[in-house]
């Protein structure tokens, strides 16, 4: 028992090293690259806490940021443990946000709150399913590689999100190319009398359900052995092209919703050229959470925390505002060597 107790801690501490050791040396990199602009690295990550965490505003905009990213996260986790890549999300998340931003004010006009979001939140996510099916049909029947397919698919799709704003459903009583505003009364309802939009509730148990769904049923083992081994799979009876199909249906579907949610709760709206590219700033939180739900809410957290505190340190102290953006670059660097490493200190002790 105390061996079984000692291993079981012992592969806690290796998991929690492997999880937190990359963020504690991204954010050392990162002071570092601040030294080098002239830019104090301690006064830099206290604005970043003091506005994305200690700030009662802040935190209410950290938390209502989470919202969309959780859902995103919810996708790929589905995607990655079946062994799909779907890279697809911005393309999925863009087209759904305008789907929904062009039906909302629409339908407000004609139809009650309680029945218009809920009819957009579904129309975001099955716009972004059928924008997946493409990549999925090439993948399940051709073994065509989704990486290739899902990216290109991303850049079509921003593009036609931004014709469609442009073109079709572009607000006349402005002068900038956006959408109908939908006001802020007809939105997704705000929690505790806060600025926090209930999207945050649907992203956690979005991941909450991704999570037990792929751990805990019958369901989420076949996804996760077709996406161990699809030769095994399909040994074992497993219709893996139907499974891959409906996998990239469930996880652009998600990632569709995190578009509705972000409109439907804080934007109202959606402009020409706006892409805040949530997918692949996800990717290197769900890999450092080892794909697990909860864990990823954490860093989910402390991304957005970095997000909404670097935009207020960006202002202050004149540095760029995408430097929020390297300091995560940084990570997935720093993560990869940490996965390398890892993979070969395991090979050394199998020899």
């Amino acid at each position: 028992m105390n061996v079984e107790r000692t291993t079981r801690s012992a592969a806690w501490a290796r998991a929690a090293l492997f999880a937190l050791g990359p963020v504690a040396v991204a954010l050392l990199a990162g002071a570092l690259l601040l030294l080098a602009m002239g830019v104090d690295p301690l006064a830099y990550y206290g604005y970043v806490a003091g506005r994305g965490l200690l700030s009662p505003s802040g935190l209410q905009a950290t938390l209502t940021r989470m919202g969309p990213l959780l859902l995103i996260a919810a996708s790929l986790i589905v995607a990655f443990r079946a062994g799909i890549w779907n890279l697809g999300g911005d393309g999925q998340f863009l087209l759904a946000a305008v789907s929904a931003a062009a039906a909302a004010p629409a339908l407000a006009a004609h139809a009650p709150v309680w029945l218009v979001l809920p009819a957009c939140l579904v129309l975001g996510a099955a716009v972004a399913a059928l924008w997946s099916l493409l990549p999925a049909l090439l993948r399940a029947f051709q073994g065509i590689n989704e990486i290739i397919t899902t990216l290109m698919m991303t850049f079509l799709g921003v593009s036609l999100a931004n014709v469609l704003i442009k073109l079709v459903f572009r607000d006349p009583a402005t002068t900038v190319p956006q959408t109908r505003t939908l006001p802020v009364a007809d939105r997704l309802p705000r929690l505790f009398d806060t600025t926090v939009s209930s999207g945050l509730l649907i992203g956690l148990v979005a991941v909450v359900a991704v999570h037990l769904v792929m751990t805990r049923t019958a369901f989420g083992l076949k996804l996760r052995t077709v996406g161990a081994n699809p030769g095994a799979a399909l040994h074992a009876g497993l219709p893996v092209p139907m499974l891959t199909v409906v996998v990239f249906g469930i996880s652009a579907a998600l990632a569709g919703l995190a578009g509705a949610v972000d409109v439907l709760g804080t934007q109202g709206n959606v402009r020409a050229d706006w892409n805040p590219a949530y997918s692949l700033t996800v990717v290197p939180l769900v890999f450092l959470a080892r794909f697990n739900g909860f864990g990823t809410i954490a860093f989910v957290f402390l991304f957005s925390v970095l997000s909404i505190g670097g935009e207020s340190a960006a202002r202050r102290l004149g540095v760029p505002g995408y430097f929020s953006l390297v300091i995560v670059a940084i990570l997935l660097v720093v993560l990869g060597l940490a996965e390398y490493l890892d993979q070969r200190r395991q090979r050394k002790g199998e020899d």
